[in-house]
Formats: C-alpha cells, sequence, structure tokens
C-alpha cells in the first residue's frame, strides 16, 4: 500500500459513501484509477465490507455485555468457535492470551435473554466458565484508526 491507498482507506472508513468522482477529487486522481485501486483494496483483503452502522438500541439491542470464556482443557477449540458462530447474539470473538481463552461482544434485547445466552454458553462443551460485564453506556465504537503515514526516505 502506497501513500494514496492510506488516503483512500482513511477517506472510505470515515465515509463508505463516498463516490469514485469525489475520493478521485481528493487524492488528485481520476474516478477510474480510483476504482482500480479500491477494488484491488478489497480484493487483497484490506477492504473487508461496506456496511451501514445502525444504533443497537433503536433495533431493540439495549445491552451490551463483554463475556471471557474460559477454555476447559479437553475443549477442541474448532467446536467451540463453531458454537459461538451459531449464536447471533455474539457480535465479535477474541482469541485472547491470558486465563479467559475468549472476549465475546454480545448485544440482546433485555437482562433475562442475556442471562439465556450465558446459561447456553456455560453448557457449552469445552467452556469451563464464564465471566460478564455489562456495558452501562457505549462512549464510542467501531472508531476509525490514524494509519501510519509514510515516510519518505
Amino acid at each position: 500500500m502506497d501513500a494514496i491507498d492510506l488516503v483512500l482507506v482513511d477517506l472510505l472508513q470515515t465515509n463508505a459513501r463516498l463516490s469514485y468522482a469525489e475520493l478521485a477529487r481528493q487524492v488528485g486522481l481520476s474516478a477510474p484509477a480510483v476504482h482500480e485501486r479500491v477494488g484491488k483494496l478489497e480484493s487483497n483483503g484490506v477492504i473487508r465490507g461496506y456496511r451501514a452502522e445502525v444504533a443497537p438500541e433503536a433495533v431493540g439491542l439495549g445491552v451490551t455485555a463483554l463475556i471471557g470464556i474460559v477454555q476447559d482443557s479437553g475443549g477442541d477449540t474448532d467446536d467451540v468457535l463453531a458454537t459461538f458462530r451459531g449464536m447471533p447474539e455474539i457480535e465479535s470473538c477474541y482469541f485472547m492470551a491470558g486465563v479467559e481463552s475468549f472476549l465475546l461482544k454480545a448485544r440482546v434485547g433485555t437482562i433475562a435473554e442475556l442471562e439465556q445466552l450465558i446459561v447456553r454458553l456455560n453448557r457449552t462443551a469445552g467452556v469451563a466458565s464464564t465471566r460478564t460485564g455489562i456495558a452501562l453506556s457505549t462512549k464510542w465504537e467501531n472508531r476509525p484508526q490514524p494509519r501510519a503515514k509514510e515516510t519518505g526516505a
């Protein structure tokens, strides 16, 4: 990736709905050249997708929980992950260093639904225990990270 690709990534992270013409204007290239660059960024897996960011509360998902999972020593990681993947309440799954093997971010509508999810998680083969924290509010998430600027040498 060169400096123009980094700028394109920054622009698209801020507003993925920018047209190729607008992107081209901001980076000083033609729209077809930008179209080609964005296509390469997509095919190389740099840009993994485009999505609408929806307020969870507006769609009935007012409870956000972070759930640490301690995997039991006999559990198969692939099987555990397959089970997690099948639970639509789990929005994100991170493999962790330390005591907990996974950290899950889950969104549900009510505390009762969170309780049901935790019970299901604790009954999952390969899960030894869980530890749950409930977010009282979200100050920010999915914040675009600034990219390292290329330096001329």
